[in-house]
Formats: C-alpha cells, sequence, structure tokens
C-alpha cells in the first residue's frame, strides 16, 4: 500500500471506531478507539482460528508490520503531539512547579528505570543492561494520553501544572535515557562502540548532554525567532502556517542536528503557547491557533490509539511473555510510585503539596504509544520479542484500566474539601 492509502486506511477506520465508541461504548474518544480495535483485532484473530483457510490475520498482520510504527511515531506524530500539549501549558504556572517537575523529569526517570531494570533482570533472568533499555523504555508517561486525562479529571491548578509538565519533560529525558542505554547495551548499533567501558561511559554522558541540552536550546532559539516573525504578522491563517512549519521543521532539524527532537517540540511548544499567544497574537489568531492545534491533537492522538490496537498482530504472545509482562505491570506502578514518592518527599519540608499528589500522579502516569516505538525500534536479538510483548501488556493496562479510573479517583481524593 502506497502511504496515502496508508493514511487513509487510518483515517476512516478512526473515525468509524470513534462513532461505534460515541454510539455504544461512550468511553473517553482515545480509550474508546482503542478498545474497538482491539476487539477488532481479537475477532480477526478468532476468525482466523476457525476459519484458518481464509488466511485473513496474517494478510492483516502483512499490512500491519508493512507500517512502520516506530518511525510513525518518533519521527513523525511525536513532535506535532508534543507541541500541541505545551502549547497549553503555561509557563507562568509551570514556574511554580518547576521543582517538582525537574526532580520527577531527571532524578523519578533515573529511579523508575532503575527500580523496572533491576526487577525484570531478576524476574526474566534478562542481563541487566538490557533489562535497563526496557527500563528506559517503559518509563516516560504518554503526554497525549495524560493530558486528555486531565480534561476529563478537573483537578487543582497546580496539581494539573505538575502531572502536564512533568509528562511532557520526561518523555523527552526518557527518549533520551534510553538512546544512551542502547548505545551501551548494544554498542554496534548505538555507535558507542569500541570496548572500554570508561570511554563508553563518557560517550553516553556527552550524549546525553548533546541530546537534551541541544534540544532544548534549539526549541527555545526556534520559538523565538517564530515568535519575533509572527509579532509582525496580522494574518491568522499565516500565524497557524507558522506553528505548523515551527512544529514540523523543528523537529526534523532537531533529527538532523541529533538533538532531542521532543525536547525541542515541548520547548518550543511552551514559548509559543504563553509568550507568543500573549504578545505576538491577536485574539482572533488565538482562537485560531488553539482551536487547529486541539484538532490536530484529538485527530493524531485518535489514529495513534488506533495503530496501538493494531500492533497485537505485530506481538507474539507466548506463556513467558505473558507472565513476564503481568509481573511487569506490577514492577511499572512500584516505579512510578518511587519517581513520584521520592522527590515530593524531598521537597516537602519546603513547601505544601495538594491534596492527594502521590496517589494521583502516581496512577495517572499512563503509559503510550512512545513506549511500544521505543520497544520496537530495539535492534534485533533474542530478548527484543519478550521485550515488545511485556511493553505492550503494560501499555494496554495503562491505557484501560488506569485512563479510565484515574479521573474518578482523581474527583474523590484530589480535590480539597468544599468551603461551607
Amino acid at each position: 500500500m502506497t502511504f496515502l492509502q496508508i493514511a487513509s486506511l487510518l483515517i476512516v477506520l478512526a473515525g468509524l471506531f470513534g462513532a461505534i465508541n460515541y454510539l455504544f461504548l461512550k468511553l473517553p474518544s482515545a480509550i474508546g478507539i482503542l478498545v474497538v480495535s482491539l476487539f477488532a483485532s481479537v475477532a480477526i484473530l478468532l476468525l482466523d482460528l476457525v476459519a484458518p483457510g481464509l488466511g485473513v490475520a496474517d494478510q492483516v498482520r502483512t499490512q500491519v508490520t508493512s507500517i512502520d510504527f516506530s518511525d510513525a511515531l518518533l519521527e513523525g506524530m511525536l513532535g506535532l503531539l508534543l507541541f500541541a500539549g505545551a502549547l497549553h501549558v503555561k509557563i507562568s504556572d509551570l514556574r511554580q512547579q518547576w521543582r517538582l517537575v525537574f526532580l520527577m523529569a531527571t532524578m523519578g526517570v533515573a529511579l523508575s528505570t532503575a527500580v523496572v531494570g533491576v526487577g525484570f533482570s531478576w524476574i526474566t533472568g534478562m542481563p541487566l543492561l538490557i533489562a535497563l533499555v526496557f527500563g528506559a523504555l517503559i518509563t516516560p508517561t504518554d503526554p497525549v494520553a495524560v493530558l486528555g486525562v486531565l480534561r476529563e479529571a478537573n483537578l487543582q491548578k497546580s496539581l494539573e501544572t505538575k502531572i502536564a509538565g512533568e509528562s511532557l519533560f520526561n518523555d523527552g529525558v526518557g527518549y533520551v535515557v534510553f538512546l544512551v542505554l542502547i548505545g551501551l547495551a548494544f554498542p554496534h548499533h548505538g555507535g558507542h562502540g569500541g570496548g572500554h567501558e570508561e570511554s563508553a561511559a563518557m560517550g553516553a554522558v556527552m550524549l546525553f548532554l548533546q541530546e537534551a541540552v541541544g534540544g532544548a536550546v534549539l526549541g527555545v532559539v526556534l520559538g523565538w525567532l517564530t515568535f519575533r516573525i509572527m509579532r509582525r504578522i496580522d494574518d491568522y491563517s499565516l500565524e497557524v502556517l507558522l506553528t505548523l512549519g515551527l512544529a514540523f521543521g523543528g523537529y526534523e532539524l532537531a533529527v538532523a542536528l541529533h538533538f532531542s527532537a521532543p525536547i525541542m517540540a515541548v520547548c518550543a511548544g511552551l514559548l509559543i503557547g504563553d509568550v507568543g499567544a500573549k504578545h505576538g497574537m491577536s485574539e482572533e489568531t488565538r482562537n485560531y491557533v488553539d482551536a487547529f492545534w486541539k484538532l490536530i491533537d484529538e485527530i493524531l492522538n485518535a489514529v495513534l490509539f488506533l495503530m496501538i490496537g493494531f500492533e497485537v498482530f505485530a506481538v507474539a504472545f507466548t506463556m513467558d511473555a505473558v507472565v513476564a509482562g503481568t509481573l511487569a505491570i506490577a514492577l511499572a506502578l512500584v516505579a512510578r510510585l518511587t519517581a513520584v514518592a521520592v522527590p515530593v518527599l524531598l521537597l516537602k519540608p519546603f513547601r505544601s503539596f495538594s491534596r492527594g499528589v502521590i496517589p494521583i500522579m502516581t496512577w495517572g502516569g499512563l503509559k503510550g504509544g512512545i513506549s511500544v516505538a521505543l520497544a520496537l525500534s530495539l535492534p534485533d536479538s533474542e530478548w527484543k520479542p519478550l521485550i515488545l510483548t511485556a511493553t505492550y501488556i503494560v501499555v494496554i493496562f495503562s491505557i484501560i484500566v488506569q485512563g479510565l479510573t484515574v479521573a474518578p479517583m482523581a474527583k474523590r481524593i484530589g480535590r480539597e474539601p468544599e468551603l461551607m
């Protein structure tokens, strides 16, 4: 199938499954599309068991595996999704919560990676360095899923900013940590070969600094340049086009320069969404930019969750892998609790926190498409099928179970008591 045919099919199915969810299941849009696509996938697999001669499952599997989910997300959709998410987080709100957001996006990512890596190595017998790669790819929370849940939960502003800001930044930092660990675990693949552990470690540190710092600087510079141009223009269609060019062009430039494209997208989106919206746009332009990116977010979100549902055809569900994946769910939750609780407890003597911040941020740390994409991008090895299956099981549990229950939980324990 050509690119246009694949894109058309995904849009048609996303619309159809979204309509089925709206009319019958009435779940939140993205989660409902994921559930319907999973049902459709399972139905095809059952049909193949009943009538194997039709070969339907093999045909669908061929089409699904022909779509490079990893490239489609990491090299295309992710930049637009992160930019759209960052547009709606205000720097002024983020500045008040920056200490916790910073600690969770750095110390929290490191702690979570270590907890999952050590635990998964113990569960499966996997070499520790490869298990740490699994820890790095399962650590990032999905800002698309998280921000969608926040719209339903009606949280306090401070708690909402903590969750949204942390999910945007730990996505980028987690991706950089993944690249560093890939270079150490698979030296021929990652480019840190040579055999000397000291030089490999130094190369990993330099890669982290280049990716993280370079991505942030590039995002701020490009966002500022775009803002300066928008200040001189009063044409909403052209200004919307400029933001689209910033998201697309900036992301591809970051990839070409070997900077962190996700961090670039977040920093550029934050600057345009706050400084650009206040000082570079008319009210009409702000309304159009906001509506345009909200629509882009919803459409890509629907397509992404549709693709996650169909990735079941790319996963090998052996009994050992299913058991390991089930245990990995508990492991990921413990790691998330550690990543949230340690920074909060460190800062608690110096400032107060919203009621229920630890349980809500732990349960609300949803995994999503980026984890599946990173697992699919792993170099071929004997451990890749196990990692992919475990990742898929954790992501499906996180999106469906946590995604459907975090809003009611947040409403129950995350709101201050009403004043009489």
